[in-house]
């Protein structure tokens, strides 16, 4: 993620130049002082255009608070094998996604830091790898005190830990989001899982083929697909059985596997590893001996 593009900058300056400009000389031919009204219009585009841009560099001149690095140390294990660099933009991505996510909690769940850390974190990690992008989709997430049903109830039979749509809210239950990363490297993540969906939708809708997916290598992954979802259907994989439902939860449950353990991945399942290190342009690691986990006392509860 970008705090500054300088495509970004220049289109704000052409644009808050031509409008201004243009409505500056129709108002002056109306009166002197309808010059003014470009001047307004060009101050306006330029607020609109460059008011994220200058709210990200703010936020990253703030830095991590300690307590949030601490959580990342010992809940993220690829976050702890990056050089000291990577963790810097790793950590401002954080930054950026904790401002910028809209976070709710529901039926009195309490929206506390380490809620907030474990999605932020999540789509860092999907983004490490592809700095010029920005997470595809919603930007709001709802938690729910537990498991929820289709009509987002919590009925005796509710099922659902998480729900993304194509528009609207990400919806996860707040202890599902909590167990995504007491127990980094089981593969079982619905942070990550709900976050990947996003990915698939922002191409052709939830089809398995994410938009990071090149147009001429869409057929070869919807080929690599098929043949690992027979495997998860045979038994003959590690991924969870879930993956073999429907294209879509394939990938959501191939990104969790990637980046919980990714070791595993690789020697289980090599092609789709490599697959999988292309499309997100970087190999997640973990460490051999993961740190003692976080006290959560020693998190700010920022309820909001």
């Amino acid at each position: 993620m970008r705090a500054f593009r300088s495509s970004t900058i220049w289109t704000t300056a052409g644009l808050a130049l031509i409008l201004g400009a243009g409505l500056a000389a129709i108002g002056w031919q109306v009166h002197p002082a309808g010059a003014l009204v470009g001047l307004g219009t060009a101050g306006v585009v330029a607020y609109l255009g460059l008011r994220r841009p200058y709210q990200r560099w703010k936020r990253a001149q703030a830095g991590l608070p300690e307590d949030w690095r601490t959580w990342l140390r010992t809940r993220i294990p690829p976050y702890t094998a990056l050089d000291a660099d990577s963790q810097q933009r790793f950590e401002r991505d954080v930054l950026f996604l904790m401002d910028e996510f809209d976070f709710e909690g529901i039926r009195g769940v309490p929206v506390t830091d380490d809620l907030r850390l474990s999605v932020a974190a999540a789509a860092a990690l999907l983004l490490h790898g592809l700095p010029d992008w920005e997470l595809p989709g919603t930007r709001t997430v709802l938690f729910y005190p537990g498991h929820f049903d289709d009509a987002y109830d919590g009925s005796r039979d509710a099922g659902y830990d998480g729900m993304a749509h194509e528009q609207g809210p990400l919806i996860m239950s707040a202890p599902a989001v909590r167990a995504s990363w007491q127990h980094p490297g089981d593969g079982n993540n619905v942070v990550l899982h709900e976050l990947a969906h996003l990915f698939d939708f922002d191409n052709t809708g939830p089809d398995g083929v994410p938009s990071l997916v090149d147009g001429r290598s869409a057929a070869a992954w919807q080929q690599l697909i098929r043949t690992e979802m027979r495997k998860v259907e045979r038994g003959t994989s590690i991924l969870d059985p879930y993956a073999a439902t429907a294209p879509s939860e394939f990938f959501a449950v191939a990104v969790e596997h990637f980046f919980e353990e990714p070791e595993a991945v690789r020697t289980e399942h090599p092609e789709l590893f490599e697959a999988m290190t292309a499309l997100f342009n970087w190999t997640p690691a973990h460490p051999a001996e993961p740190e003692p986990d976080a006290d959560p006392e020693t998190l700010r509860d920022d309820a909001t």
